[in-house]
């Protein structure tokens, strides 16, 4: 652009003249678009993409830890206040950002009706990543949390039955389906623990049915280990089945599950499974690299040894911080987030591998 002053009493041109010039613009600007798309190669473009959980990923949002209590042996429940609070069904969980920056999932376990709170427990992991312990031992009633969600990925569903099963800290996100369970459902749970002060609430639970007919509670050092075989046996056609719980408890849920019934599972930790963990290499497209990724390791960890400033936090495929775009390959998807569209051409690189033996990636 021209920085000589106009006059200001400069004639204007005439109609006719400004239609000329118009047009002459078009044909060279035309004539040097030609120019630039012949001489140039081919590029991909890099669109924004939409968050991990889907265009309609609620705003974060900075709570205030106004109660902090121990419901259990090795659990913590917090109430978190705010306003403007979004609103939540049974079976959501909320996104916590803790002091260090790590993001955990955790189940809401309140009264979905309660607009000026939310409530979660966690239990301390002692081999575990750093993130409960950070909750436990960091965060204190007075603190502020950033907090992103809810998300839901385990509704509640309309069935003519329902049957829970809950190990230990799973029953976070069953004790709010029990309490909205419309009257005269047909239900029945199975709550197991190590040892009843480690079940947390437990005589909440057990209020729930005071004949003590629906409820059968499981501690392994008075019974032993949980029957599920049992406990399933009989249910009717169409009926919902829900687990929470470690690995081991879901798989024998799901081994065991009755015929006509329909099996929900919500997971502490991602699924695995027994193929697909070899060697494969990824290309990052934009960077012009061509990463190997070992059977023992993940598409994070290699990405991140060439371009470190990857961002990434839970490393379970929860929270979508580190979803990438996929050019070619195909993806063994093992996280437990990304919607069904957002699986044809991303992927969580933290915890998903290729099936094939290349994947390129628009990084």
């Amino acid at each position: 652009m021209s920085n000589k002053p106009v006059p200001l009493m400069a004639r204007p041109r005439k109609p006719t003249t400004l239609l000329f010039a118009a047009a002459a613009a078009l044909v060279v600007g035309a004539g040097a678009v030609r120019r630039r798309t012949s001489s140039s190669p081919p590029r991909t473009r890099s669109v924004p993409r939409p968050s991990a959980s889907g265009p309609s990923r609620p705003r974060a949002l900075t709570l205030l830890v106004t109660a902090y209590e121990r419901p259990a042996d090795g659990v913590v429940l917090l109430r978190l206040e705010g306003t403007g609070l979004p609103p939540w069904e049974p079976g959501a969980h909320l996104d916590l950002v803790l002091p260090s920056g790590l993001v955990r999932q955790y189940s809401l376990c309140g009264d979905p009706e309660d607009t000026s709170s939310y409530t979660v427990a966690a239990r301390l992991v002692e081999d575990g990543r750093g993130g409960s312990r950070e909750l436990h031992e960091q965060v204190q009633e007075g603190t502020e949390l950033e907090v992103r969600g809810p998300r839901n990925r385990f509704p509640l569903v309309d069935a003519p039955c329902y049957a829970f099963v809950a190990g230990g800290i799973g029953i976070t996100p069953v004790l709010p389906m029990l309490r909205a369970l419309p009257e005269g459902a047909e239900w029945r749970l199975l709550y197991g623990g190590r040892t009843r002060a480690s079940m947390p609430f437990l005589e909440e639970v057990e209020k729930l049915d005071p004949d003590g007919a629906r409820i059968t509670v499981v501690a392994e050092d008075e019974d032993g280990r949980p029957d599920a075989g049992a406990f399933l046996a009989g249910l009717p056609e169409g009926a919902a089945v829900y687990c929470c719980g470690p690995e081991g408890l879901m798989a024998a849920v799901a081994e065991r599950l009755p015929d006509g019934a329909a099996l929900h599972l919500e997971r502490f930790a991602p699924r695995t499974t027994a193929d697909g963990d070899g060697e494969f290499e990824v290309e990052l497209h934009r960077s012009g690299r061509t990463l190997t990724v070992p059977g023992d390791s993940s598409v994070l960890a290699a990405v991140r040894a060439e371009l470190p400033n990857t961002p990434y936090s839970c490393e379970q495929g929860w929270c979508g911080t580190c979803q990438q775009a996929v050019l070619e390959g195909e993806i063994d998807h093992r996280d437990e987030l990304l919607t069904d569209s957002e699986r044809g051409d991303s992927m969580l690189i933290c915890v998903s591998r290729c099936r094939g033996t290349r994947l390129v990636l628009d990084m």
